[in-house]
């Protein structure tokens, strides 16, 4: 029988090598071995509760129905509130679309701008997923390498310098993964004053929003009103399997979005938009930020622990909750370390080459308790000692 051909577009889609490594670790688990794990980007924190009782309540009120393509209007008028109370930035809810997930913020966005051969300029190391969704709709993601000089952050002269005719927006991050560095808002108006002059969108992906550390709450959107803001309920709210995120659109474009929205995925997920009206209750932001200075402290700790391991940090990150780390002393791609440390002591890392070119670096996520990651680096000890 002759075989299926697969869509030419899979070529373009590379599998995201941590979910390797996940699984083997996952197995070793399986198996009886006592797993470290500082390689996936989930807080270890469950969901808040008062999130919780607000889904199951959504459920045994029987709200599991279809809602509007871009949500429900409570939380959309929930989510402008809070930009207003945190941030002091007006917000009209209209523009305001809910999504599944920040992902389903990007394909929404992403499916608006790009046409085939389309560019779009994004950071070298960045988080995978991005460059692939751009391919997935016919575009060429254009990898701009960035380094410690401007904190793995895509600024105004990369656009000068990387912009075409068929370029079509820039795409960064702030925190950012793998970096946890943070872009400033001078910074932010420079490009999407460079992006707009040149007729193309700035994206801000600002999913990792809140978790923030020695700095103030920021946003885009006290910038400008032109540009595209995505944010989630996964990160800062810990609502991961939830499935929940959310853009903030140019008012120009709210309709053309929506049309995407109904074709794309119909509505965002019911019960979870009820759950997220309890996101911003005064009792669930205490607890979260409880939460953000237990992960300020790990932070510090792993930092200080590493290099005295020997890993530099190149840039000391500012928000989210990783670290990104030089592992060029041990004389090997970082692949083969974090292969070899997972066999070895059962510690699970991201190598870089995940997120770009930069193959000597590493991605250690502080989504473990202090007692937890003190573990970790006692065994990466024993595992440099022993050879």
């Amino acid at each position: 029988m002759e075989l299926m051909r697969y869509a030419q577009r899979l070529s373009q889609i590379e599998p995201f090598h941590v979910m390797r490594i996940l699984e083997a670790a996952q197995q070793m688990q399986a198996a009886g071995r006592d797993v470290i794990h500082l390689e996936v980007g989930e807080p270890d924190f469950p969901t808040p509760q008062p999130i919780v009782d607000a889904g199951l309540r959504a459920l045994a009120d029987g709200k599991t129905f279809y809602t509007g393509a871009c949500g429900i209007p409570q939380l959309r008028e929930a989510i402008a509130r809070f930009y207003q109370t945190r941030f002091g930035v007006g917000v009209d809810p209209g523009r305001i679309i809910v999504t599944p997930g920040a992902s389903g913020a990007l394909q929404l966005i992403l499916a608006l701008l790009v046409d085939q051969d389309s560019e779009v300029l994004l950071t070298d190391p960045g988080y995978p997923c991005n460059r692939h969704l751009v391919s997935l709709l016919g575009g060429q993601p254009v990898n701009v390498p960035v380094g410690a000089d401007t904190r793995f952050q895509l600024l105004a002269p990369h656009i000068e310098q990387h912009w075409h005719d068929n370029t079509v927006a820039a795409l960064v991050a702030s925190p950012a993964n793998p970096t946890g560095t943070v872009l400033e808002p001078h910074e932010i108006k420079a490009l999407a004053q460079a992006c707009n002059a040149r007729g193309g969108a700035l994206i801000v992906d600002e999913i990792y929003q809140g978790l923030v550390y020695g700095r103030p709450h920021e946003t885009a959107l006290t910038l400008d009103e032109d540009l595209f803001v995505v944010n989630s309920f996964s990160k800062y709210f810990q609502m991961t399997g939830w499935r929940l995120g959310w853009l903030v659109s140019p008012p120009q474009h709210v309709v053309a979005l929506e049309k995407l929205a109904q074709n794309l995925f119909l509505a965002p997920p019911t019960s979870a938009q009820w759950a997220a009206l309890a996101a911003f209750a005064p009792e669930t932001l205490a607890m979260i930020e409880a939460r953000r200075q237990e992960l300020d402290a790990r932070r510090q700790y792993l930092q200080s622990a590493l290099e005295q391991l020997g890993f530099g940090i190149p840039a000391t990150p500012q928000g989210a909750f990783y670290l990104w780390a030089d592992a060029s002393h041990l004389g090997r791609p970082a692949a083969h370390f974090c292969e070899d440390l997972l066999a070895a002591q059962a510690v699970a890392v991201t190598p870089g080459d995940d997120f770009g070119s930069q193959a000597n670096f590493l991605r250690f996520a502080y989504t473990q308790p202090t007692n937890i990651l003190e573990q970790a680096c006692n065994r990466i000890h024993n595992y440099l000692i022993s050879g």
